[in-house]
């Protein structure tokens, strides 16, 4: 166990990720994993969608902040989140005037690794991500290139901002170059998809660009816009 403080709070927050019990809960991991079609039915109702693709679209983003907010911490404290399946809540809350699903976690489940676990461990959040996706599939038609995209999105920005700051930059670079690794996706595909997804450019070079090859249906999404670099435009 490790002590978060307030910034890092803060910062899980940014992320959409929440410490304590959600006041509307939905359902835990484990339910996900167990009723999955019931769990996709709740996020139809928060998200006020009555398509089921969407939906699992929808909440693939949800759960890409999550994963993201974990490389992130891993990167910058050498710290991640180690609950088990019951202990990764997902609640409904407003953000922005609109209703959508979030992420709880208890301060207890977060510990502190050591620099030589960092593949170890991006692996294990990789393929916890490919078993949501692949059980999300067994319920709903959405293509699974479009829920890793949901996920890869996010990581642009995020590797773009700590290779650019002195104090993340080493383990950030460490970190990249494992996620790009064809032996880190082992299991999962049979290449690193981030890397397909990068196509030989930097983070910091695809941040103004069309990158992702599928549309991540938020345009579906009542309250919600089309991404500004949607490949559909």
């Amino acid at each position: 166990m490790t002590n978060l403080t307030n910034d890092q709070i803060r910062q899980l927050n940014s992320y959409s990720v929440y410490i304590g019990s959600p006041k509307q809960p939905l359902f835990t991991l484990h339910d996900l994993l167990d009723k999955t079609e019931d769990c996709l039915i709740a996020v139809q109702a928060i998200s006020e969608n009555p398509n089921k693709t969407v939906a699992a679209s929808f909440f693939l983003r949800r759960l890409g902040m999550f994963v993201n907010m974990q490389l992130y911490n891993l990167a910058t404290y050498d710290e991640i989140w180690d609950g088990d399946e019951t202990g990764l809540r997902f609640g409904a809350v407003e953000e922005y005037g609109n209703r959508t699903v979030s992420i709880f976690v208890e301060k207890k489940d977060w510990k502190s690794v050591d620099e030589e676990m960092h593949r170890d461990i991006i692996r294990k959040i990789l393929l916890q991500a490919d078993t949501v996706i692949r059980q999300i599939r067994t319920v709903a038609s959405v293509s699974p290139l479009t829920l890793w995209e949901n996920i890869f999105g996010f990581l642009l920005w995020q590797y773009h901002v700590m290779l650019a700051n002195p104090s993340t930059n080493d383990k950030a670079r460490e970190d990249l170059n494992i996620l790009k690794d064809d032996v880190t996706w082992k299991d999962i595909a049979p290449r690193s998809l981030f890397a397909a997804y990068l196509k030989g450019y930097e983070p910091s070079d695809l941040l103004n660009r069309t990158v992702r090859t599928t549309c991540c249906l938020s345009k579906d999404v009542p309250g919600l816009m089309q991404c500004g670099y949607c490949p559909l435009k």
